[in-house]
């Protein structure tokens, strides 16, 4: 272990500890000559075990940095260097509130985190008894689950690793990070895995787990992971693929698809940019700087110019196929990672901000609408967009609990890049995406719907006779339909009510999010964890058997920041990648 976790290892195993410091001289030479003696012995072992930063670590059986690249890249775009600039300030500045009112409030929150907690722990410990290893846990039928294309290497492990470090759950931590660093990528049943999650969860898991935790072992499992993933550049046009195919990487015979969801194939630029700045490799950064150089080229070439189209053509290099536009599903962290990717970059490499803000202009303009309300709520959503050679741009008063992200992207950059009005919109979305969990029985939001619209941002007359006409009735006044009711844990709503809470200061939703947590659980607990459910129009909920990594990675653990002390991951010091682990940010 290193040092910052010397004093955690004594407080919990004084007497070894004290064995280990007298131990004497001769007792230490002996065991130098056992433990090189172990080291030859297991470098026998065909699984490749060692004993590393005071771990049992297994190595990939397949070493994946060895791999002959049919494709090389003779001269690596290295990191940008030079010292960060000095960035705006993320967070609001806090003050210690140290008055009778404010100790009252430090209680309530301290039981709310508790609460979240204890949600946290039911899941978790459900998981380790019955699931452990496996992608996740079926939290109504017991049983653990490998989801398709995921390899089987326990995606809810390595993407509860953050977790259990930020709430103080040190024992599990360390259990769950002895169990990671055992995963050999190298060993799945699948002849490919689904490039994008493996990239969020497992390399972002284990990035997030080592940044704040500092055990290196976890870091050399990254590696191992990020060398078999740098694999899906090795195309013809160094684009990646949306499945990375074992065979087709050692054979060189990959290429890169003709129709791939855009947020798949152009969102690792955080795990990917981390890596290098880690490892000083400059391969992976290389990797990512292409596909956004290709981000750049197409991005006042598309349809709707400023934005680029739902699916992409990266086998031709065409983005100008498809006409349909989003920032819901398939499309959406695309989006979120250019101001990420800016702050993570300390503010050196200008093209996010260039990316960001010619996107974010065309969203503004032609995505985000606003609801027409019988109240005129001050609220807006962001719909999809469809491009027709007659009419030309179309929206679609259609919106995603996937889209609710936006509210934080545009905080965030507005933050990030002095734009107040920016911070504003994202006030909007956040507080619109509140007004819809509030406006179900359940109290949660439907994971898409359809809304009455008005003709632009700014207040319109309530239109009962068109909501008669076009609506179910049975819904709150606006909604036009819940097209998909289900409740699939997502994050995304209580995400951007964290960051809104972290930027402007505003305590009321800390309140919001309280109204969230309640209704979730309530709809959704088992007797074993949590489960997605059927319909959020109903309080007797059907459970779906499902309960992704996701909901132990960022749901809960954003419920849990919005009720913690501002600096427990502050946004200043962390930027958050799409499965909310924290990557820190250069200084």
């Amino acid at each position: 272990m290193l040092t910052d976790n010397v004093a955690w290892q004594v407080q919990r195993h004084p007497h070894a500890a004290m064995i280990a410091i007298f131990r004497r001289k001769t007792r230490v030479i002996t065991a130098l000559i056992l433990v090189l003696l172990l080291y030859l012995l297991v470098g026998l072992i065909p699984e490749r075990r060692d004993t590393l930063f005071g771990f049992t670590y297994v190595r990939n059986s397949y070493d994946w940095s060895k791999q002959f690249l049919r494709y090389p890249i003779t001269e690596y775009v290295p990191l940008p260097t030079g010292t960060p600039r000095s960035l705006p300030k993320v967070q609001y500045a806090f003050q210690p509130d140290t008055s009778p009112d404010g100790q009252a409030r430090e209680a309530v929150l301290a039981s709310r985190r508790s609460e979240v907690k204890d949600a946290f722990t039911k899941s978790w410990t459900s998981y380790k008894n019955i699931g452990f290893g496996y992608d996740e846990l079926m939290p109504v039928s017991g049983v653990g689950r490998d989801a398709p294309g995921f390899g089987g290497w326990g995606a809810t492990l390595i993407d509860s690793l953050s977790t259990l470090w930020i709430m103080g759950l040190k024992d599990e931590f360390y259990e769950a990070a002895a169990a990671a660093v055992t995963i050999d990528y190298s060993k799945t049943r699948d002849t490919s895995c689904n490039y994008f999650e493996t990239t969020i969860r497992h390399l972002g898991g284990l990035l997030g787990a080592y940044d704040l935790s500092l055990e290196t072992a976890l870091l050399e499992k990254a590696i191992e992971l990020g060398d078999m993933l740098y694999m899906a550049y090795d195309t013809p046009t160094h684009m990646p693929p949306f499945w990375l195919d074992f065979d087709d990487a050692k054979d060189g015979e990959q290429v890169a698809g003709n129709h791939d969801p855009s947020a798949a194939v152009a969102s690792s630029s955080l795990e990917f940019t981390r890596l290098a700045q880690l490892t000083g490799n400059n391969k992976y950064y290389d990797a990512i700087n292409r596909v956004t150089l290709v981000l750049d080229e197409w991005q006042n070439k598309t349809r709707l110019p400023g934005m680029w189209p739902t699916f992409f053509d990266m086998a031709q290099l065409q983005l100008d196929g498809d006409s349909s536009f989003t920032l819901g599903a398939l499309a959406d962290s695309l989006y979120e990672y250019l101001p990420k990717t800016y702050a993570l970059l300390g503010g050196l490499e200008p093209i996010y901000e260039k990316l960001y803000r010619g996107a974010m202009d065309t969203v503004i303009q032609n995505v985000l609408y606003r609801p027409n309300t019988p109240n005129q709520d001050d609220i807006l959503f962001s719909g999809n967009v469809y491009v027709s050679s007659d009419t030309g741009a179309h929206l679609t008063a259609e919106s995603q609990h996937l889209g609710c992200f936006v509210g934080g992207m545009f905080g965030l950059g507005g933050k990030l890049f002095n734009i107040a009005e920016h911070v504003a919109i994202g006030e909007k979305i956040t507080r619109g995406c509140v007004w819809a969990y509030d406006a179900m029985p359940t109290g949660i939001m439907p994971e898409i719907f359809n809304m009455l619209k008005c003709d632009t941002l700014e207040p319109c007359a309530w239109d009962e006779d068109e909501w008669q006409e076009t609506a179910s009735t049975d819904l709150k006044r606006g909604f036009k339909n819940a097209r998909d009711a289900r409740y699939l844990l997502r994050p995304e709503a209580i995400e951007s009510v964290f960051l809104m809470y972290r930027m402007t200061g505003d305590a009321e939703y800390q309140e919001m999010a309280w109204r969230m947590f309640q209704a979730i659980r309530k709809a959704t607990e088992t007797d074993l964890a949590f489960s997605s459910i059927q319909s959020v129009r109903v309080t007797d909920t059907v459970k779906s058997d499902s309960m992704e990594s996701f909901w132990l990675a960022e749901t809960l653990r954003y419920f849990y920041l919005v009720f913690s002390s501002p600096d427990l991951v502050s946004l200043d010091e962390y930027v958050l990648n799409t499965e909310a682990h924290p990557l820190k940010r250069p200084r």
